[in-house]
């Protein structure tokens, strides 16, 4: 180490002048501390809690694109027979023979079903996803900002560690001002910063949802039979 300090007052001190392997040192304990901050208990119980709810969304979706797929096939069966039941009917009257009405009971029945599914296909995307998607973003916010206060936590740790360290240098200069920013500290704190933002943003799409799913439930209340017709089209 050579330097002039009246020409060079403001100086550096590295654990090594390659800047290569002090990139990796950096990402290296940078990346063991966000893996500490994922096992704290309100980071991982907030994990779990956002997996749950993102599992409980994914259920419904699934629910939601099987109902459609029987009521699809409902009415294609109700549309092939129900021309040839009437038909049956009507040549059937015209002979004077006994009426059967066992191929129209089962027209009406699939009918039936047909509603009951579209009740239940209007309550899945009017209801159930739209407010398990608006408890899968809260959580995920949740846990956003539980990471953060994590991530926070471990870089006001590590900080003071270093501050312990140089108070050697302290008593032998008095002042020694330290760039926290360069550091693992500061490279954990920029993260937690964006995970505060995006915990932000997060929770601002859940309140858009919400607000919409509100509205729409105080049209449909206001207005049941826009309902009624819409659930059974």
């Amino acid at each position: 180490m050579s330097f002039y300090l009246a020409e060079t007052p403001m100086l550096e001190a590295v654990a090594t002048e390659d800047e290569r392997l002090l990139a990796q040192d950096l990402e290296t304990r940078v990346a063991e501390a966000v893996q500490q901050a994922d096992s704290h208990v309100s980071v991982s119980e907030g994990a779990k809690a956002c997996r749950q709810a993102q599992d409980r969304l994914e259920r419904l979706r699934v629910a939601e694109r099987v109902l459609n797929q029987h009521a699809k096939e409902a009415r294609e069966r109700i549309a092939a027979t129900a021309e040839k039941a009437l038909e049956h009917l009507v040549e059937v009257a015209a002979s004077g023979k006994k009426i059967e009405l066992k191929k129209l009971e089962d027209t009406a029945a699939t009918e039936t079903q047909v509603r009951i599914l579209a009740q239940a296909i209007g309550r899945l995307a009017e209801r159930l996803i739209p407010t398990a998607e608006i408890a899968n973003l809260r959580e995920e916010a949740h846990t956003l900002e539980a990471k953060a206060r994590a991530l926070e936590q471990i870089a006001q740790e590590r900080a003071e560690r270093v501050l312990e360290q140089l108070r050697g240098a302290v008593k032998e200069e008095m002042v020694l001002p330290v760039d926290m920013t360069r550091g693992v500290a500061g490279a954990l704190l920029a993260r937690a910063a964006a995970h505060k933002r995006l915990a932000i943003q997060v929770s601002e799409n859940a309140d858009r949802l919400e607000r919409a799913y509100r509205e729409r439930a105080h049209q449909e209340r206001a207005h049941p039979e826009r309902m009624d017709g819409r659930t059974l089209a």
